[in-house]
């Protein structure tokens, strides 16, 4: 018998590794996501902390945000040359040291810089577009489904880590909270993270059959400004969704429904949209990327119109969770869309620039619609904002279609 080792076989796209993967990424993502949802259920406390205005409260989110987009696109480059273990294990370190050192933090300045670098940019980051770029490469038959999975993950952070956070707060204070999900992070992500060592066998093409022999995942050739374009409609998309995620809270306590209908609207939408992001990737399975996304913008910019005129309390949560079930598979419509038209080798990067936007649009979103509001003394108007920004959305979605088909008729 040989004294060398023989090398284990790569395994199979769609195997029962391939899914453990899943699994594993899903816990990352959703142990990861707590670092986006913190500053938001901590806003009060840090509000009376530091003895600043609800603006400046508001800043260590807004800081979070931003470097968790730049974040992404250098993880994902990461990803793309060395693997998505050292963009992990780094996440799952800087999260847990950042939640330790935000404990510590003595100023309102310094628990911002810590919010922005280590938990946003260099920790949470790491567990969205590098994690969801990477599993693409493990999966042909079933990508959409495995896809949507893995991204549910920040939804099922919002839906966990605020009530579980509020009450550790209440209970314990707001430094020991942080402390403790410090060691969470890195007892918990740090095994996650090494069980996705193994490195995919990523060709410089990787052409892909549909779930349904149609061709879905493809390997087309990429249309000139698809990048760019495809960040615009990231951008479009999330505008229009920022809106009811961002505001019906307010939107609830103006109407005189106070904010714990809208908390729980809010909570309503977000598992919906778990649901949405789920059945959305057995969709994609079927009719690929690009028609995905033209199905959920349409839904989304439909539910988003219904807000205008049903504005009751028992309509409110209807009309919550339909827009939870419409919007959910648009985000992860893009992963299958990148690995479509582009290179495999460059899913990382490509990927995490997408979904960069996505946070972008989210951002810009929420303060546009805050400022129409204050413009105009009503969300009528931020509702009309959003349904436009959805259309520019729709119609990249329908070039896109447009040009896959004549790609193929060629």
């Amino acid at each position: 018998m040989s004294a060398h080792r023989m090398p284990d076989a790569q395994p199979l796209p769609d195997s029962l590794y391939a899914w453990g993967r899943v699994a594993a990424s899903l816990g990352l993502a959703t142990v990861g996501g707590i670092g986006l949802w913190a500053p938001v259920v901590v806003l009060p406390t840090i509000e009376a902390e530091f003895n600043v205005g609800r603006g400046g409260a508001s800043l260590p989110y807004t800081a979070t945000m931003v470097g968790f987009a730049i974040g992404g696109v250098t993880l994902g480059r990461m990803a793309d040359r060395f693997g998505i273990l050292p963009p992990l294990l780094i996440g799952a370190v800087t999260l847990g040291l950042g939640f330790i050192a935000g404990a510590y933090s003595n100023s309102y300045w310094q628990f911002i810089l810590v919010q922005a670098v280590l938990i946003g940019m260099l920790g949470s980051s790491a567990t969205f577009g590098p994690l969801v770029a990477d599993t693409t490469h493990w999966f042909q038959r079933q990508r959409g489904l495995a896809v949507a999975i893995v991204a549910s993950g920040n939804y099922l952070a919002g839906t966990i880590w605020p009530r579980a956070l509020e009450y550790a707060i209440s209970n314990y204070g707001w430094r020991e909270a942080y402390f403790y999900i410090g060691i969470l992070c890195i007892v918990t992500m740090l095994p996650l993270a090494l069980f996705l060592r193994r490195r995919p066998s990523v060709p410089e093409h990787h052409p892909v059959n549909g779930g349904n022999g149609t061709g879905a995942h493809e390997l087309l050739p990429a249309p000139r400004f698809l990048q760019p374009l495809l960040m615009l409609a990231g951008i479009a998309c999330c505008v229009a969704m920022s809106m009811p995620q961002v505001h019906i809270v307010a939107y609830c306590s103006d109407l005189g429904y106070g904010p714990a209908r809208g908390t729980e609207m809010l909570s309503l939408m977000l598992g919906m949209g778990v649901i949405s992001r789920l059945g959305s990737g057995l969709i994609a399975d079927r009719i690929g990327g690009v028609g995905t996304l033209i199905l959920g913008s349409a839904l989304q910019c439909l539910t988003l119109l219904f807000y205008i005129p049903f504005n009751g309390l028992t309509s409110l949560y209807v009309v919550s969770a339909l827009f939870g079930l419409s919007q959910g598979g648009i985000v992860p419509s893009y992963a299958l869309i990148v690995r479509q038209y582009f290179p495999a080798r460059q899913a990382g990067v490509r990927v995490s620039l997408v979904l960069m936007s996505t946070v972008i649009g989210m951002a810009i979103g929420g303060w546009m619609s805050g400022a129409i509001f204050d413009w105009t003394g009503s969300y009528s108007a931020a509702f009309l904002n959003g349904i436009a920004w959805n259309l520019l959305n729709m119609a990249i979605a329908f070039w896109l279609l447009m040009g896959g088909l004549r790609a193929r008729k060629r």
